[in-house]
């Protein structure tokens, strides 16, 4: 399957439109971990075991993993994931932005040192950017929109005067990745969850690309506002990734640390319920 059809299916098989996103902090490790950067994968690896079949993907951070040295621990992490929930896409959270041979290589080490199944990327040097990760049709990529960072408004929401009707930033790349950019159908966006009207008007401008929308939880997103906003009901429009991280993560500082995490990322998965497509179907099925 495609990352397309993958996400299409952990959606309807965990019923689920909750992505947990991996992070891993030692100093916020569980009391007997906390500091031990040794301790990564095993974190990390208890988490996706009390959760995987609560998400509609996983999300690690590489930043997380190089700040410590840990590289090999992510490796680690990804084969472990392949191989106990090879149901659930795991999308890469690089957000590179670079060109030719070096976007090349940036591409070779989501896809084929880390295997993962899509990528977050950060599209303002242009289509060329981009167009490296799109050569893996089986992959996915999600570019930068509208993020919910205060320090967005400095580009994204600034208009264009050579465009009609001068779009904002985030709008005209919303068009592009919708359209011309998206050759194979491999394309996503990802819009914060702090701007629920502006995951709405991304929707309008981008309606069958999923959305991964960060910020649920810990950033203070509305989990339901989200939801209503980002998906589209018609056939064939686009669904929402919802991430939660740290909510997650951290919802426990003692042994009892992933169960805690499981209890988190399924209250979370029922919040979403209400105003979401899975919900929608589950009532129907039980009615």
């Amino acid at each position: 399957m495609n990352f397309l059809d993958q996400l299409r299916a952990a959606e309807r098989l965990n019923d689920s439109l909750l992505c947990v996103g991996l992070d891993p902090d030692p100093a916020k490790f569980p009391t007997h971990w906390k500091g031990d950067a040794g301790r990564i994968y095993d974190f990390c690896a208890a988490i996706v075991d009390a959760t995987k079949d609560l998400v509609s993907a996983f999300k690690p951070q590489i930043a997380y993993f190089a700040a410590h040295r840990a590289e090999d621990q992510l490796e680690q992490l990804m084969a472990h994931m392949k191989r106990t929930a090879p149901h659930v896409p795991v999308i890469l959270d690089a957000k590179r932005g670079d060109i030719g041979a070096t976007a090349e290589q940036y591409a070779r080490e989501a896809f084929e040192r880390y295997q993962a199944d899509a990528v977050t990327l950060s599209p303002f040097m242009g289509r060329d950017s981009i167009e490296p990760y799109l050569r893996y049709p089986d992959k996915g990529a999600f570019l930068l929109c509208r993020t919910s960072n205060p320090g967005g408004d400095d580009w994204q929401m600034q208009r264009l005067a050579d465009q009609p009707g001068q779009p904002r930033l985030f709008e005209h790349l919303a068009r592009l990745a919708q359209g011309d950019w998206n050759l194979n159908g491999q394309l996503g966006l990802v819009v914060g969850a702090t701007y629920p009207q502006e995951i709405e008007r991304v929707r309008a401008l981008a309606p069958s690309l999923p959305l991964l929308v960060p910020g649920v939880g810990a950033q203070g997103g509305d989990a339901q506002a989200t939801v209503a906003a980002g998906w589209r009901v018609a056939q064939g429009g686009g669904t929402v990734i919802v991430n939660s991280s740290r909510a997650v993560l951290y919802a426990s500082s003692g042994e009892d640390f992933a169960a805690a995490a499981r209890r988190v990322a399924q209250a979370t998965r029922e919040s979403l319920r209400p105003a979401s497509p899975v919900g929608t179907a589950s009532k129907a099925s039980a009615n």
